[in-house]
């Protein structure tokens, strides 16, 4: 008998997740953070919360799910929290799979699921992405099986930032088994300006194996304090409270969520800004790079396929980091005007 590793042996194939980097000096367009700082009174309850952090915080994070139930007009026994959209995609394999059913999701999208499915013992099952870099909820529909336990739909989807329009998603909730649960994850859904891109709570808050994936990380401006919630049937919402991490959501995270919901005018107005210059990037883009797909999101795609490296380090030397999947493209996210002029700057440098 060969000798046993103290960790799991099978742990050591999985790719690590990999955050955009920061490097002192250069503009980080790495993350899909929105750059204009934490908005209007976050600071100051942070502060105030700060004084109270040797107790804990409240488990049930009762006010601000109240607060986010009263916002999106459902019962507040349809609302968990957690720490970010990311955990509660994690929270929703482990309440819904075992070992050896299947969670399946388009490829390529947000990196996190693969790790997810792999730690909690689910079976991943990727369905390439169409030519156009978005979802292709036909073959993915197809894909199904009966050990399909979850489906999740990126959307708008993360790294292409593509989107999937009210009649796809109609046509493939039809299709998929009412003992299916599909998870749209709406981390970006602050951004989207297509009006046949649906909101998920509204459209589809009724179906039962729906639950939908919110984070105050992007838009709200809580990246680095990590508040992300879910809306779903009761029966779904219970078995993820009971599977979320013991006071996951901490004090300050909590002050400073309720916070930045009071001040929702600001978080519009600095999302019309990134919009706006989401526009500007694209259509300087296209000028350098054909096939960018159009973003719903606050960054772009560029799909450069083996010279997505290469045109990284290049960013990099010019004093802009930039997010690249080796192979395939590279994300960038949109920053302020400046940081934009810069970063297209660097890529009429390479492309032009």
């Amino acid at each position: 008998m060969g000798k046993r590793t103290l960790t799991r042996a099978d742990l050591d194939a999985l790719p690590n997740y990999v955050p955009g980097r920061s490097v002192p000096g250069a503009i980080k367009l790495a993350s899909n953070e929105v750059p204009y700082g934490p908005l209007p009174g976050v600071v100051e309850a942070v502060a105030e919360a700060a004084a109270n952090v040797h107790r804990y915080p409240d488990m049930g994070v009762a006010q601000l799910r109240d607060r986010l139930a009263d916002r999106l007009g459902v019962p507040a026994e349809r609302v968990v929290t957690g720490c970010g959209s990311v955990a509660l995609a994690e929270h929703l394999v482990r309440a819904t799979c075992v070992p050896g059913d299947e969670l399946l999701y388009s490829w390529r999208s947000f990196e996190a699921y693969p790790i997810i499915a792999h730690t909690t013992g689910a079976t991943s099952v990727r369905v390439p992405n169409t030519a156009e870099h978005g979802h292709d909820l036909h073959a993915m529909a197809a894909a199904v099986t009966d050990r399909t336990r979850m489906i999740l739909v990126c959307n708008p989807n993360n790294p292409t930032g593509s989107s999937v329009r009210k009649a796809e998603l109609d046509e493939f909730l039809a299709a998929v088994p009412e003992d299916v649960l599909v998870v749209l994850d709406e981390a970006y859904l602050e951004f989207v300006t297509d009006p046949g891109v649906p909101n998920g709570v509204e459209v589809y808050g009724d179906r039962p194996n729906v639950a939908v994936l919110r984070t105050l990380s992007k838009a709200w401006g809580l990246a680095g304090l990590r508040v992300g919630y879910l809306v779903a049937h009761p029966e779904v919402a219970g078995a993820v409270r009971k599977v979320v991490t013991p006071f996951s959501t901490s004090l300050p995270a909590q002050a400073a969520a309720l916070a930045a919901l009071d001040a929702e005018a600001e978080m519009r107005r600095r999302c019309d800004l990134v919009i706006a210059e989401r526009d500007r990037v694209q259509i300087a883009l296209a000028k350098v790079l054909p096939g960018v797909p159009a973003s719903q999101a606050n960054f772009v795609w560029l799909p450069l396929g083996e010279r997505a490296v290469p045109f990284a380090q290049h960013c990099e030397a010019e004093g802009v980091i930039v997010r690249p999947f080796a192979g395939e493209g590279v994300r960038v996210t949109i920053g302020t005007a400046d940081e934009n002029d810069a970063f297209l700057h660097a890529a009429d440098k390479f492309l032009g």
